[in-house]
């Protein structure tokens, strides 16, 4: 039987982990949740040498006191859950910041393995590390590698493998935090050698922790035996220490933590990083991009240019699905009769399913192209850019830099928009944060935006699919404006954020970063929606007897009873009202009731809609489904992150909100159209 050891992936967040991962594992892996939270866990495994190994991808980190929910899992993990290895991977072109997280793992005795990833930027500034030097400095086998091009991650595997199955050396690596600190560590070990702790910390360790003032370690020795006696003599430390340096001592103990780390890169490299005699090309394009002037308008072009994309190179993959399934239901019917199945049978298959499902398939090649260029941004360094382009204006609107990027997430999907929100570490910004996000113009929102401007804005697609995402990101930025004003009054914190340097996206991580989110919309094809046509199809031919999807209809009596609501936003008839109801299901439910409530394919949808939609009211339909009630699955993240009280006005305001943005538009547009 094949021995089984269970490693962690750790490293800064940009640190190139997650390509480490997707190489090491390769199609062996999965993605759940940490139990009891919605945070996202990655595992996956491998072979070597008759051992397997689980690998688990832990949240990026900065450090090991934990400001976020992200950083505390991984925290959690690293001091708990005890891995046979810890896999430390640092970028290397940012040597010594990335190895202060290092230093932390060695303080705290964890086994370890340092994969220094990114060599072929450092190389390329022509800089050289001797791994030989820094593996018996650290104590630990020391690896290169340059993940995203595949390279070393067999030597890297080798070295998991040895080094997590011989027996774990004990660990050395000290710092020394010169005399006055170290004085005030031995007397707090000492006072704490004896001490019956609850957790089974390494005691140096432990006595830094709190001489930092780490809140987590200090909020757990108040449950501990005398833990009232023990915080009294940490404070009476830190007062004679930070009365005798002049400041605090939190302060002096990272000085010192980087004092050694940039002796150890002096030490191991052939020049002195971080000083650099002439811009490098990250700091030339950042002179552009990040411009007070021009950051913004490159930012909406890019956008602009998406979606122009999106449409040129989708429309025609599109038009090809839409013959299929328009072929196939006609196949399908023609197949039933010929065998002598019933009519509702027939009526079912082809009006129901494979118009209602195929009605959001076609719009699969639009999603996976948007899918495609979110990926090679965020993978090329941009993304994050995007927030500091953001940031001023942001910031004067009540919202932290740093929440742009769960809203730009969500231009993919709410759901893990909504998740983004724990790396922010101010309650205040992660609830504003996710009560705006459901105004992102999702993925799902996509089919309802392409069907309605290929119908009514066939020349100008690419423009109306940008104003309706351009209305939804200002709508977040003013809600989040009154919100603020309304129920949170402190000031923003200012956006510290790491700049990744920008890199040549790869193929193989582009293509699986667009194909885990493409795959979700499939997944809903096959279940939510396929489940939400069916029901859609059965009310429509309810009672007997009944023309199909007619007024008469249990579903046309449904959509009857709210229709008038919607009158004065220009779409006052039964079929709008039915599909705006089942959308809360899932926004692609919008398109795929249209389907099966006209039983046609796209080209024959776009013709139905020209009799009930004029391009004045189309355009305030498709702003009533950019901002009304976020879908079920949504919803229940917000409840998950929040409470009900914010999931309730979430769901109260966007309906409002939808409705009244709706009718404003239509009433303003149509005086003057």
């Amino acid at each position: 039987m094949a021995q089984t050891i269970r490693i962690a992936l750790a490293g800064n967040p940009n640190s190139g982990k997650t390509s480490v991962f997707n190489n090491l594992t390769g199609s062996r892996q999965h993605v759940g949740n940490w139990p009891g939270v919605t945070v996202e866990k990655k595992e996956g495994r491998f072979f070597y040498d008759e051992v397997e190994v689980t690998v688990v991808d832990l949240p990026g980190t900065y450090g090991l006191t934990a400001y976020s929910l992200d950083e505390r899992i991984a925290r959690e993990f690293l001091l708990h859950e005890t891995p046979d290895l810890v896999v430390a991977v640092i970028d290397s072109s940012n040597l010594e910041r990335n190895l202060y997280l290092v230093a932390q793992f060695l303080e705290l005795g964890l086994n370890l393995v340092l994969d220094l990833n990114m060599m072929d930027i450092l190389e390329a500034r022509g800089v050289s590390i001797n791994t030989e030097a820094l593996s018996s400095i650290l104590g630990i086998p020391v690896v290169k590698t340059v993940a995203n091009k595949g390279i070393g991650i067999d030597a890297l595997r080798k070295a998991i493998v040895e080094t997590a199955t011989e027996q774990q050396k004990e660990i050395t690596f000290k710092i020394d935090y010169d005399r006055d600190i170290e004085a005030e560590i031995e007397t707090l070990s000492e006072l704490l050698k004896d001490k019956k702790l609850s957790k089974p910390y390494p005691l140096r360790w432990l006595v830094v922790k709190l001489l930092e003032g780490d809140p987590e370690v200090l909020d757990q020795v108040k449950t501990w035996p005398q833990g009232k006696e023990i915080q009294q003599r940490v404070l009476e430390s830190r007062i004679k220490l930070e009365r005798h340096m002049g400041y605090d001592l939190e302060t002096a103990i990272v000085e010192r933590r980087y004092g050694f780390l940039d002796g150890l890169v002096r030490e191991c490299s052939k020049k002195k990083l971080g000083i650099k005699e002439r811009l490098d090309v990250s700091d030339r394009i950042d002179s552009v991009v990040l411009n007070k002037v021009l950051g913004i308008p490159i930012f909406l072009a890019l956008i602009w240019l998406t979606f122009q994309l999106v449409f040129a190179l989708g429309n025609p993959i599109a038009d090809w699905i839409d013959a299929l399934f328009g072929w196939l239901g006609g196949a399908v019917s023609a197949g039933i009769a010929t065998i002598g199945g019933p009519v509702w049978l027939s009526s079912l298959v082809s009006d129901g399913i494979i118009s209602g499902v195929g009605s959001v398939l076609v719009f699969l090649p639009n999603i996976m192209l948007l899918f495609l260029v979110i990926a090679i941004l965020e993978d090329s360094g941009y993304m994050a850019r995007a927030a500091f382009v953001m940031d001023r204006f942001m910031h004067a609107l009540g919202l932290h830099g740093k929440s742009f990027i769960p809203l730009l997430i969500g231009f993919g999907c709410n759901i893990p928009g909504i998740m983004a929100t724990r790396t922010l570490e101010s309650r205040k910004d992660r609830i504003l944060t996710i009560l705006v996000n459901p105004l992102m113009s999702c993925s799902a929102r996509l089919p309802i935006y392409i069907l309605f401007a290929g119908a009514f804005f066939s020349k100008h697609q690419g423009l109306v699919l940008f104003s309706l995402y351009l209305t939804g990101m200002v709508l977040a930025i003013l809600i989040a404006r009154l919100f603020k004003t309304i129920f949170f009054k402190e000031e923003v914190a200012p956006l510290i954020m790491e700049l990744p340097p920008y890199r040549m996206p790869q193929l193989k991580g582009v293509f699986i970063h667009m194909w885990e989110r493409g795959s979700l919309f499939l997944r809903k094809a096959g279940t939510i929606i396929v489940a939400g046509v069916m029901a859609i199809w059965l009310l429509a031919s309810l009672p007997i007897g009944v023309e199909y999807a007619s007024q008469e209809s249990l579903i046309g009596k449904l959509g009857s009873l709210f229709a008038p609501l919607l009158e004065p936003a220009g779409f006052g008839f039964w079929q709008a009202a039915v599909a705006l109801i089942f959308g809360i299901l899932a926004k692609e439910i919008v398109v795929g009731t249209l389907g099966t409530l006209y039983g046609v394919g796209q080209e024959g949808l776009r013709v139905a809609l020209l009799q009930y939609f004029t391009p004045v009211s189309a355009y305030a339909f498709m702003l009533m489904c950019l901002i009304y009630i976020p879908c079920i699955p949504a919803i229940a993240t917000i409840k998950r992150e929040t409470n009900w009280r914010w999931t309730g006005l979430a769901v109260g305001y966007t309906l409002l909100l939808g409705w009244i943005v709706a009718v404003i538009f239509f009433q303003l547009a149509s005086a003057f159209v």
